[in-house]
């Protein structure tokens, strides 16, 4: 029984590694072309490279703003989810907490908020932020991300604190802290997954955003690298290689956030299905 115990879990294991890399496999191919030169990445058809070369990053360090464009996402996505986080934990907060029939109403707004795409509305939010003189800034891209970001955050911590126990918050009210004060003291605390989920939620969304972007930041040195990309496909050629690389680095700032972050969205996500 044992050697059959030990035979199935190799079995799992081979499997599930064989699954994991043809899911990964478009991720690893694209890694792997950044270090290709461009007439290697037409011509061959090979997977691993013939000969490595950093040429591709070397070009976008010299000859492009990637980098400039990388701080760009960066100031959008890090204001974008900060702001998403503290304005959706009070409004989350209230809607778990408290029932009269503006907060119901506004609690069934958001759901019909979440139903309509962003696209329905950008041509006349365009035209209103022409006029203010707000295109090109970093201000209303933020805005309009922290706007989008918002129904879907606010549900997601209505759930984890509807699966507190209201008596907590008796208990620290009867030791002399204000409704404010337990909120956070005692609430936010335990409420780590959420915040994180909604953060990792918020962070992806502003970091790989391209509609938005590319219709409210039209200089090149403030465009989000969603946007920069496809500078590298021109209208007759595409600069694949320099493709590649930036996709490369791209994805690193997701994947360092993720791994931080990991157990937290795992034990949240499983927190905020559970009410009581």
């Amino acid at each position: 029984m044992r050697k059959y115990k030990n035979l199935k879990k190799w079995i799992l294991f081979v499997s599930l590694s064989i699954i994991s890399f043809l899911v990964n496999l478009p991720i690893i191919t694209m890694m792997l072309n950044s270090l290709k030169s461009n007439s290697e990445i037409l011509s061959s058809k090979k997977i691993f490279p013939q000969q490595i070369t950093f040429e591709n990053y070397q070009i976008l360090h010299e000859k492009t703003l990637f980098w400039t464009q990388f701080k760009n996402s960066l100031i959008v996505a890090f204001y974008g989810t900060l702001f998403s986080i503290i304005i959706a934990a009070f409004a989350g907060y209230a809607i778990s907490r408290f029932r009269s029939l503006f907060i119901t109403g506004f609690a069934r707004s958001l759901l019909m908020l979440q139903m309509f795409p962003i696209i329905l509305v950008l041509i006349p939010l365009f035209i209103m932020f022409r006029n203010l003189g707000l295109i090109n800034t970093y201000f209303t891209v933020i805005l309009l991300y922290i706007t989008v970001h918002l129904p879907f955050s606010i549900w997601m911590y209505k759930g984890y604190f509807d699966a507190i126990p209201k008596e907590l918050e008796e208990a620290a009210l009867i030791d002399g802290c204000s409704r404010l004060q337990s909120f956070f003291r005692i609430i936010l605390p335990i409420s780590g997954p959420g915040i994180a989920a909604v953060a990792i939620f918020s962070f992806l969304f502003s970091w790989n955003e391209y509609l938005i972007a590319s219709v409210f930041l039209r200089h090149e040195q403030l465009m989000t690298i969603p946007v920069g990309v496809q500078l590298f496909m021109q209208q007759y050629a595409t600069d694949w290689g320099s493709l590649t690389a930036a996709a490369t680095l791209t994805m690193l700032p997701v994947f360092v956030f993720f791994l931080f972050v990991q157990k937290y969205f795992i034990s949240g996500s499983v927190a905020g299905s559970v009410k009581g």
